[in-house]
């Protein structure tokens, strides 16, 4: 029994020993939120685990002009220019055995971009107008509005008009319209993305066609084809009694030949009978 509980306060002071030399990364800044530039950096302390390099990374994707083999346990990374596209979740990494890292996250408005910037629909038909987002973090809330003809912008929500369908995730919102009218639906659409620190919009233009624009290329080449074939029945008509006056011409020649050969050998035939 005494044996059992000597065993058992070794382990307890060997998991101690080892939580005590567990590496710690001290991470500065913490959080960058809003800015157009900042310097990260990472120190690795309180480890005697060997260092064989280090890397950042961001959103799970390896920056490689980070990478280094320097066993040294610091390692910065200054974003020069931050945007509203390049924030995300920055990881320093030291390559030790097991491998430490360590998160900042880079916060910024949302970036809001309309998947197509002009659609077309046929009246009667659905348009389907899409918005995504990549920014860091992605928008909580997703809005869509109408442009006026005054300017104003009227809100579209689900259930505000039945023809209106919004689907939206967290990357990517989806305004679907039923029924297409050219007087009440066509015109521009603004689709908005708000997160904790700002607003985005991006603007889509919607076209509406009639129903009739797709038979317009058929019944031009109809239209073509007969107004060819008239041009081509008034040619042949007015060319059509040329040809016969030319026929009666060449055939009137030859009967005048034969008339003027009879009256010559009736004339032979009076002489020698006399």
């Amino acid at each position: 029994m005494k044996l059992l509980w000597a065993f058992a306060a070794l382990c307890l002071c060997l998991s101690r020993g080892s939580a005590s030399t567990a590496p710690i990364i001290i991470a500065e800044p913490s959080e960058v939120s809003n800015q157009t530039s900042a310097v990260l950096s990472c120190n690795l302390t309180d480890s005697i685990l060997p260092i064989h390099g280090s890397h950042w990374q961001v959103n799970g994707k390896v920056i490689d002009h980070s990478k280094t083999t320097a066993d040294t346990p610091h390692t910065s990374l200054h974003l020069h220019k931050i945007t509203t596209q390049s924030g995300g979740k920055y990881e320093c990494v030291f390559l030790t055995d097991p491998p430490v890292q360590q998160a900042i996250e880079v916060r910024t408005p949302p970036h809001v971009a309309a998947y197509k910037h002009s659609e077309h629909g046929n009246e009667g038909d659905k348009a389907v107008m899409i918005c995504v987002s990549h920014s860091y973090p992605l928008p909580t809330d997703w809005t869509w509005f109408k442009v006026e003809a005054n300017g104003n912008q009227s809100p579209i929500t689900n259930g505000t008009v039945e023809k209106f369908e919004i689907k939206s995730t967290t990357n990517k919102t989806t305004l679907i319209i039923q029924d297409l009218s050219i007087e009440q639906d066509m015109g521009d659409y603004i689709c908005s993305g708000t997160n904790d620190l700002g607003t985005a919009t991006d603007k889509i233009q919607l076209r509406v066609r009639s129903r009739l624009a797709a038979l317009w290329p058929f019944l031009g080449i109809v239209i073509e084809v007969i107004v060819l074939v008239t041009i081509i029945f008034i040619y042949e008509k007015r060319r059509k009694p040329d040809e016969i006056n030319d026929d009666d011409d060449s055939g009137s020649a030859p009967l005048k030949s034969n008339s003027d050969t009879n009256h010559k050998d009736k004339a032979v035939r009076q002489r020698n009978s006399n």
